[in-house]
C-alpha cells in the first residue's frame, strides 16, 4: 500500500510535541510492514538537517495557486530515520515557512492553508495518487476539501483520506479569504454541513472541513474519541463528531521502543530492563547529582511536561509544595509559552534554589528528559484534557510509576494500584478524577505510602508498567485496518 503522511510535524527533524512523536513512529512501523510510506512536511528554516540524510532538490518550479496567481515552490527529498520525506519550499514575500518556528505566527491559517494546497499540487503535478493520505489535525484540515473538491476531478479519485485529530482545542478557526485563497467555492463551502464554524457564522473551521471531507476520522486514544463527541472537550465540535459518528473512532497512540526503552537508551547513565531493575538506582544516583538534590534514601517524584493549562499547571505546581511536606524530593523540567505561568515558575525555582530536595529546569532538555525518566520514582501528571500522552507510557517503560488524572489517553493506558477493576499484575499507576488539590493529594499519597511501606509492591507496579505493550504495533494494525476499510 502507497500511504502518504501529510503533517506539520515530524520528529526528529521538526518536532514541537506528539504530532511529531505520531508521524515518525507510525511512519516507521508501518514501512516495517513493507508498506510504501512518505511523509511530506513544510521546508522550515528551524529544521534538523542534521538528522536528514542526502537532501536534495527534485522540483524546482512547482506553480502553486495562490488568489489570482501562482507562487513558485521547490522541493527537496531527505530520509529521516530511513523514512522518505518530502519538504515543500515557498519563495515568496511572505515566507511561509522561513520564521524561525513552526508554529505562533498571526498568520498560521494563511501559512499551512498554501502548504496544505502546495502539497496536493505535488501530488498531482508528479503523478503520485496514494491509496491512503493520513492527514494530521487542523493544519492539513483542507487537504481533504482540496481533494474533493478539485483534484478528484483531474484524476486523484482513487486516493482516500484518513484524518487524525491530535488536539480538537485548536481547530484553525479562520476568514473566508482562506477559501479564495485556494479558489475554492464560497458560497458552496460555507455551508453549515461543510466548513462553516458551528460557533462563529462569519468563520470557517479548518478542522470541521477535514472531518467532513475525509473517509475515515481518529481521536488519538478512544477515550479522548468519546470525551471530544459527549463533553466539553469537543470544544463545540461535538455535534459534527456526532454526525459522522459512522467514520470516526480512537485508536492509542505507541511509543517508538528505538528511542525510548531503558535497555538500548544510549542517553542514561545505566541501561536495565525488567530483568535488572535494580540498576535503575544507578541512574536515580546520576539524576540526584545532576540535579543538584541530596543523596538521600527518599521517594523522588518528577513532572517532564509543557508548562500550560491543558497540562494543569497549578496542580503541578500544588504537587511539588505537597511532595516537599511528605519528605520527599521533585524535579520539573518544562517551559512555559505564557508569560504569567512562566513567572510563576520562575518564582518557585528562585524559592528552591537552595532546597537540598527540589529543583527546577524551565526549558526542555532532550539528555535530561532521559535521565529523569530513568531515575524518578513516580511521574505526576495532572492534565485537563489529554488526548493521548506519550509521557505515562514513556514513564511506565523506564520503571517510573505514573500518577495521573482520569482524561484521555492517560485514562486509557494507566489504571489504579488500589481501584481499577483489573488484575492486580495489570494495574501500573495511580489515578484521580477531579481536577482539584485534594484530588492530587489523594493519589500522589497514596503512591508515596506505598513506596515507604510496602516497597515490593511498588516494585511490582514498576514491573507492570514496564511489561506493558506501548509500542506502534498495536496501533499500526488498527491504522492498517482503517486504511483497507475505507479502499473497499
Amino acid at each position: 500500500m502507497h500511504i502518504i503522511m501529510a503533517s506539520t510535524e515530524c520528529a526528529p527533524v521538526a518536532k514541537v510535541g506528539g504530532l511529531g512523536d505520531f508521524v515518525h513512529g507510525l511512519s516507521r512501523e508501518l514501512a516495517h510492514r513493507e508498506h510504501q510510506v512518505e511523509v511530506i512536511l513544510p521546508k522550515y528554516d528551524s529544521l534538523r538537517f542534521d538528522r536528514i540524510e542526502g537532501m536534495h532538490e527534485i522540483l524546482s518550479d512547482l506553480q502553486v495557486p495562490f488568489y489570482d496567481r501562482y507562487i513558485r515552490c521547490s522541493v527537496l527529498y531527505g530520509e529521516v530515520d530511513s523514512i522518505g520525506c518530502f519538504f515543500i519550499d515557498a519563495d515568496s514575500e511572505q515566507g511561509f515557512f522561513n520564521r524561525g518556528k513552526i508554529y505562533g505566527e498571526a498568520d498560521d491559517a494563511d501559512r499551512f492553508a498554501f502548504f496544505s494546497r502546495a502539497l496536493m499540487e505535488f501530488l498531482y503535478k508528479t503523478g503520485r495518487h496514494p491509496d491512503i493520505l493520513h492527514c494530521n489535525d487542523w493544519h492539513t484540515g483542507l487537504v481533504p476539501v482540496l481533494l474533493y473538491e478539485i483534484y478528484a476531478g483531474l484524476g486523484m479519485d482513487r486516493t482516500r483520506i484518513c484524518y487524525s485529530l491530535h488536539n480538537v482545542g485548536h481547530q484553525g478557526w479562520t476568514g473566508t479569504h482562506i477559501l479564495h485563497m485556494n479558489r475554492l467555492n464560497e458560497g458552496r463551502l460555507m455551508a453549515p454541513e461543510r466548513m462553516r464554524d458551528p460557533g462563529n457564522p462569519q468563520a470557517i473551521n479548518l478542522m470541521k472541513g477535514g472531518i467532513v471531507f475525509s473517509n475515515f476520522v481518529t481521536a488519538v486514544s478512544p477515550r479522548y474519541a468519546w470525551e471530544v463527541q459527549h463533553t466539553e472537550q469537543g470544544m463545540g465540535l461535538q455535534s459534527v463528531l456526532q454526525t459522522h459518528n459512522h467514520k470516526f473512532g480512537g485508536v492509542l497512540n505507541g511509543i517508538d521502543y528505538n528511542t525510548w526503552s531503558p535497555e538500548v537508551d544510549p542517553l542514561i547513565p545505566t541501561q536495565f530492563s525488567t530483568d535488572s531493575l535494580d540498576r535503575k538506582a544507578r541512574n536515580q544516583s546520576a539524576l540526584r547529582e545532576r540535579a543538584g538534590l541530596a543523596d538521600e534514601h527518599k521517594p523522588l517524584v518528577a513532572v517532564v511536561s509543557r508548562l500550560d493549562h491543558q497540562k494543569g499547571v497549578e496542580l503541578m505546581r500544588h504537587g511539588i509544595y505537597y511532595a516537599l511536606a511528605q519528605d520527599c524530593q521533585f524535579v520539573l523540567l518544562g517551559s512555559a509559552l505564557d508569560p504569567a505561568v512562566n513567572a510563576d515558575f520562575e518564582r518557585i525555582k528562585q524559592e528552591m534554589e537552595t532546597n537540598p530536595d527540589c529543583h527546577l529546569e524551565l526549558s526542555y532538555n532532550e539528555e535530561l528528559a532521559h535521565l529523569i525518566y530513568a531515575g524518578a520514582d513516580l511521574m505526576l501528571i495532572p492534565s485537563v484534557y489529554e488526548p493521548c500522552g506519550l509521557t505515562q507510557m514513556i514513564a511506565m517503560k523506564y520503571g517510573c510509576v505514573p500518577v495521573v488524572r482520569r482524561v484521555g489517553g492517560l485514562a486509557d493506558t494507566v489504571f489504579d494500584a488500589n481501584y481499577s477493576e483489573r488484575p492486580f499484575e495489570e494495574r501500573n499507576g495511580y489515578v484521580f478524577d477531579e481536577g482539584t488539590y485534594a484530588g492530587v493529594e489523594s493519589s500522589l499519597g497514596r503512591a508515596i505510602r506505598l513506596w515507604r511501606l510496602f516497597p515490593e509492591y511498588f516494585r511490582q507496579l514498576r514491573l507492570n508498567g514496564m511489561r506493558m505493550d506501548n509500542s506502534w504495533n498495536r496501533p499500526a494494525r488498527h491504522y492498517l485496518d482503517i486504511y483497507e476499510h475505507i479502499r473497499t
